[in-house]
């Protein structure tokens, strides 16, 4: 029964051939659900979102949005605008977790999936995924397991896994990714290897540098819209493809008014790969031309280049040396890593904006490369704490203000009573400015540490007052 205010949807659920359960679940259109269980004998649930212009006569396309931290809700809040907007069902799953192993989250998914098409009247020919970073990595890899779903949107994140692709099962891939993002370089790459294999895919590149504008992910959404029109999955809308259109030329228009030349020059490409079968687009086309053929683009594209060239053979160091710096506990080349933070920063200083993006990627890429080693380091059986010390040595050198790598030095380093390590670090982080002093008093493993009289001066030092007195002899 539906009314202007909710939506109610009898569930059925059978538990094997004889015996089977209902209830009524009320569903207020324009508000997230969470914890919609997929069934009774799993603990196993869900974040669903109705759009408002939502009927049960009609079908409607799925957004599968997916959080890595089991935080379906979470997930949802990202893209329910946009998508209401569009008139998408969304659904998160909350089982779905970067702790359980791929093949689980797989069957995790399916299970959901399942349930939603029984629940609701989902256009089956319309069924996309999408994430940001971790979750959109995770997105892109659903649809190679699922024929069915016809896109894949990842914001922040690049294709999980290349080996998997096949020509003999395309999908729709949408990468949106900032510039500063160290995923950029990968996506381009990823952009001529989807090419190569005949799939749909658009690249969305923006500058915003708080957070993804709601504007670019509405664009993403719509070019899912534009080639479900293209295949007639729906119906051709000329309203709203002049209306996107317009839309598009507006915004190539202000970035040829910033004399963002290469940002308008990606986006005159993705609005021809776009509208191709949908519209006359040959007026864009030929301002396009003009574009590549100016003096200022050809500068700001040559600069670009040896940016990219750059980036790459730098990544590829950073890559090898720190397989072989955690392999040997290296920590006489910490002096060396140092000094490339050092190349880093003044890049991300440099007055040029190609150069700073420069930077920020790589300062990016390093600490995602950190990051994966701690985390492999930490899934081993028996955990290599040498390896796992040096790691968060490396990354108070990549993440400074990250005190967290600082307290788990000092942790490790007082555990095995090398008190002066502890102290360096713990000096270190007091210097760049931290004061949380509850939370240096409980630091895992420091009871002797935090008694000893070079601690509290440490801490009378920085912090005006210690816990623990040390009379003079």
């Amino acid at each position: 029964m539906i009314n202007k205010y909710a939506l109610f949807i009898s569930l059925v659920v059978a538990f094997s051939q004889v015996s089977c359960f209902s209830q009524e679940l009320r569903i207020r259109k324009g508000t997230a659900l969470d914890s919609l269980k997929v069934n009774d004998t799993i603990n196993e649930s869900f974040a669903v979102y109705i759009p408002n212009k939502f009927k049960t006569s009609e079908k409607w396309p799925l957004l599968v949005a997916f959080n890595m931290q089991g935080k379906g809700i979470n997930a949802i809040s990202t893209f329910v605008t946009v998508a209401d907007s569009l008139g998408y069902i969304v659904v998160s799953p909350n089982a779905v977790h970067d702790s359980v192993t791929l093949t689980e989250n797989i069957l995790r998914t399916k299970r959901m999936l399942d349930r939603v098409l029984d629940l609701f009247p989902i256009h089956k020919s319309r069924v996309y995924t999408a994430g940001i970073e971790e979750g959109g990595r995770y997105a892109n890899l659903v649809p190679i397991f699922f024929k069915d779903i016809e896109g894949a949107l990842s914001v922040n994140a690049s294709l999980l896994n290349i080996e998997l692709l096949s020509g003999k099962n395309p999908f729709h891939f949408i990468g949106v990714v900032q510039r500063n993002n160290y995923n950029y370089l990968t996506l381009l790459q990823n952009e001529k290897l989807l090419n190569g294999l005949k799939f749909q895919n658009n690249l969305l590149v923006y500058d915003s540098p708080q957070q993804l504008e709601e504007a670019t992910l509405y664009k993403a959404l719509s070019y899912f819209e534009l080639i479900a029109m293209a295949r007639e999955n729906r119906t051709k809308d000329s309203t709203m493809i002049n209306s996107l259109y317009q839309r598009d030329i507006q915004e190539i228009q202000e970035l040829l008014a910033q004399k963002k030349y290469l940002l308008a020059n990606r986006a005159m490409a993705e609005t021809l790969f776009a509208f191709r079968t949908l519209k006359n687009t040959d007026s864009l086309r030929q301002a396009k031309r003009e574009v590549k053929r100016s003096t200022e683009f050809r500068a700001l594209n040559r600069e670009q280049g040896t940016a990219f060239f750059n980036e790459a053979l730098l990544r590829e160091d950073f890559t090898y040396f720190l397989e072989e710096d955690v392999l040997t506990y290296n920590y006489n080349n910490l002096g060396w890593w140092n000094y490339q933070m050092g190349k880093i920063d003044k890049y991300i200083n440099d007055p040029s904006g190609i150069q700073q993006q420069l930077g920020k990627r790589l300062k990016g890429y390093v600490n995602a490369l950190v990051e994966e080693n701690i985390q492999v380091v930490k899934s081993q059986k028996v955990v290599d704490e040498e390896a796992l010390v040096f790691l968060y040595m490396l990354k108070t050198l990549t993440a400074p203000l990250d005190f967290d790598n600082y307290l788990k030095v000092v942790s490790v380093a007082a555990k095995n009573e090398d008190f002066g390590t502890a102290l360096f670090y713990l000096e270190e982080a007091l210097k760049k400015g931290f004061k949380d002093k509850e939370r240096l008093y409980g630091i895992e493993h420091t009871a002797l540490f935090r008694i000893t009289p070079e601690f509290n001066t440490l801490v009378e030092k920085y912090l005006d007052d210690s816990r623990y007195k040390i009379k003079d002899e």
